[in-house]
């Protein structure tokens, strides 16, 4: 196998999977600006590929035409539109860089085509991610859908870690992760469970936040009236702390400072105080706009960095199978 061209397919694909944290995080000011109708319709804004900057420019009737078809109080706010706009060119760029990805894995044909077709997958995913971004805003970002097309980002991030972490298999095999309990795989998959479950958790309760924005204009206002799922994902970040922390421990009592797994763990550490941080600021400080994309990227990433960490005890695991066969 050529290895410049297997470089070459990782540093995409290590670009595609920060691409698609930027997407989220560009979905989350969206949904803090209230930008998420400020094109009612899709895949064009206003009707046009580039959208207007003036609503001068749009019939003088639009807002009834949007109207007939389903989008009721439409308002032409330029910031919003071009805010919602500027999502939708980042999500462009995925599907770009997902098609790069799946082109440079042609590589792993002759050596490993699971590494191919997981490739492939991830375009047709991103593909079905893009149908349902429209769905969303066809059903006027109904909780649910908002909900679902979140968390198929994330199965998408997994998707697109375990394709890269397929192609680097050989190297994380090398990982002894013999001296890790053996119920630390079980910890961690629950810890990944309970990140899905707070983030669904965290869509509701922006959505609730969504709601209770248009009953009260101020925000200091608006945490009398949080819901009841909001109290239980808040007390359920305690959960994911001590979990996370118990993951960081045992790994710390194995692995030296400078290696791979240590600092993955020192990642997953951070990303989980700082989510826990960003989410009592929202708490106590009127749910500022700027703190509500930061909180639900660094919760994505702290998903993904759960699931490279299984990723690489995966392929330990693996990779002592044989070894363990050979010596019986």
């Amino acid at each position: 196998m050529n290895s410049q061209a297997a470089l070459h397919f990782r540093r995409i694909g290590i670009l595609t999977i920060f691409a698609v944290y930027i997407v989220i995080l560009m979905g989350g000011v969206v949904r803090a600006s209230g930008a998420g109708m400020g094109c009612p319709d899709w895949p064009t804004c206003f009707g046009s590929w580039i959208p207007p900057t003036e609503e001068s420019q749009l019939p003088a009737n639009y807002h009834e035409l949007y109207a007939e078809r389903g989008y009721q109080n439409t308002q032409f706010n330029p910031v919003k539109t071009w805010t919602e706009y500027v999502n939708r060119l980042v999500g462009v760029t995925i599907g770009l860089l997902i098609l790069l990805t799946a082109w440079s894995s042609r590589v792993y044909l002759k050596t490993d085509k699971t590494v191919f077709y997981l490739s492939l997958g991830s375009f047709f995913l991103v593909g079905f991610q893009g149908w349902l971004g429209s769905t969303v805003v066809a059903s006027n970002l109904k909780p649910v859908m908002i909900t679902l097309h979140m968390l198929l980002a994330l199965v998408l991030v997994a998707l697109l870690i375990y394709t890269i972490a397929r192609s680097q298999r050989d190297f994380l095999g090398k990982i002894d992760t013999q001296a890790l309990p053996a119920r630390f795989k079980s910890v961690l998959i629950a810890a990944m469970i309970m990140t899905l479950l707070q983030v669904a958790m965290g869509t509701q309760v922006r959505e609730a936040v969504d709601f209770i924005a248009r009953e009260h204009i101020e925000r200091q206002y608006w945490r009398d009236d949080f819901p009841v799922i909001f109290y239980i994902h808040r007390s359920f970040s305690s959960l994911i702390l001590f979990t996370n922390l118990w993951l960081m421990w045992k790994i710390s009592r194995v692995f030296n400072k400078d290696q791979l797994l240590f600092l993955t763990g020192v990642a997953l550490t951070t990303l989980v105080i700082t989510a826990i941080l960003a989410g009592v600021s929202l708490d106590r400080l009127g749910v500022p706009a700027i703190v509500q994309p930061i909180h639900l990227v660094v919760a994505s990433l702290i998903f993904g960095v759960q699931f490279f960490l299984y990723s690489c005890l995966d392929y330990s695991e693996k990779n002592r199978i044989p070894e363990q066969t050979a010596s019986v």
